[in-house]
């Protein structure tokens, strides 16, 4: 007979005291969709259609850049190789849109063709790149919707590297926050090229078209911009204050300006009405249990990630947690193996819960040994039932 037990550890303030705040609603967005997210719990703090299918624009650039990180992180690609410029490439087959101005017989370091992608949205340069790490666009684009199958990007769909309108691409401004997440977390390198705000090739010098890195009243340290008629003019951004970081999409509004206004708006109210801290760290020890019929009395119950809560300010002065094991636990226990979970609790609701996991494995002890504990085990489960 399997039993659980749930034992409250604590009632703890886990965030400072403040004044209470009163919580209004999010503001109002003319967009066809956006989200904002905590970028370290993931919780999503506002959004309308998040979920929605909408042409993507140069936010596939996001893509591309991912694509050209991970290849570099892998050893397959650095950032001062040189890349040889093609005919598909030149920046004369994108009239009327972003460019870097590279041409045919340029050779361009990987550095500067992603400045290129990052800061002057040029599709020329996400040819250029496509072709070099993959052969072809078409062979990249096989790699951007792998990678977007792993990321857990599930309605997204690439069908070219720089965005421009095309049957079947489509993407959501929830994948696309998921996408800004992973880019932060897995690739500060190439994260770092999207908060450089000028860029001067072939004599031509270019300005981040994400304005909000001018803007003084919030850290915003990198995003990117999307236009074309389909789309709509959309944005991802992300911006730090104190311990929090958010990460916001708006995709599809009436013009940069509203973008722009949009995107701050969003930003503001997160860090204004809502706060971020850290409750556990990966590997950090939460309890230990009783382990039966192994040759360890006791197994250690662990976190597979850092765990972090995101709370509005006014329901953030304490929350409880407690800890919930699936018992018994017999052995053989296998490392990493769920046996339990935490829950955090906030006005007596859920507000987030998490596995734990053994931090060893635990083989079975004799036959001798697992006769008696299976005797004994059985005693106890009758008797707990009864009581």
């Amino acid at each position: 007979m399997k039993r659980t037990a749930i034992v409250v550890l604590s009632l703890v303030t886990l965030f400072p005291a403040q004044a209470l705040t009163v919580k209004p609603n999010p503001p109002q967005i003319a967009a066809k969709g956006y989200v904002l997210m905590d970028f370290h719990s993931g919780m999503v703090i506002a959004e309308k259609d998040a979920n929605e299918p909408l042409a993507p624009a140069s936010l596939t650039k996001l893509m591309t850049a991912y694509v050209v990180g991970q290849e570099i992180k892998l050893g397959r690609l650095a950032w001062d190789d040189r890349v040889d410029v093609s005919e598909n490439a030149w920046s004369a087959k994108f009239p009327d849109s972003s460019k870097m101005f590279i041409k045919p017989g340029d050779v361009v370091t990987v550095k500067d063709l992603m400045r290129g992608l990052i800061i002057q949205s040029g599709n020329d340069a996400a040819v250029a790149l496509a072709e070099h790490i993959a052969g072809s666009e078409s062979a990249f684009v096989n790699l951007m919707n792998s990678w977007a199958e792993k990321l857990g990007m599930d309605s997204s769909q690439f069908v070219n590297a720089h965005g421009l309108d095309a049957y079947g691409i489509q993407s959501t401004a929830m994948d696309m926050a998921v996408l800004m997440q992973s880019i932060i977390e897995e690739l500060p390198e190439v994260y770092d090229l999207y908060s450089e705000k000028v860029f001067t090739w072939a004599k031509i010098t270019q300005y981040n078209r994400n304005k909000l890195l001018w803007d003084r009243s919030l850290d915003v340290d990198g995003g990117k911009t999307g236009y074309t008629s389909d789309a709509g003019y959309s944005l991802a951004s992300s911006a730090t204050e104190g311990r929090m970081r958010l990460v916001s999409v708006v995709m599809g509004t009436s013009s940069q300006q509203a973008r722009e206004s949009a995107s701050k708006n969003l930003l503001n109210y997160g860090f204004r009405f809502y706060d971020s801290q850290q409750v556990a760290k990966r590997d950090g020890l939460e309890t230990q249990v009783k382990v039966w019929k192994g040759q360890t009395e006791e197994v250690a119950l662990t976190y597979k990630d850092d765990i972090y809560l995101t709370l509005p300010r006014n329901q953030a002065d304490s929350v409880t947690k407690s800890v919930v094991i699936d018992g018994p636990v017999v052995a053989p226990i296998e490392k990493g193996k769920p046996l339990g979970r935490v829950e955090w609790r906030s006005n007596g609701e859920v507000v987030n819960s998490v596995s734990l996991i053994s931090a060893e494995s635990i083989e079975q002890t004799s036959w001798i040994g697992r006769v008696w504990d299976g005797i004994v085990l059985w005693f106890h489960t009758k008797w707990s039932a009864i009581f």
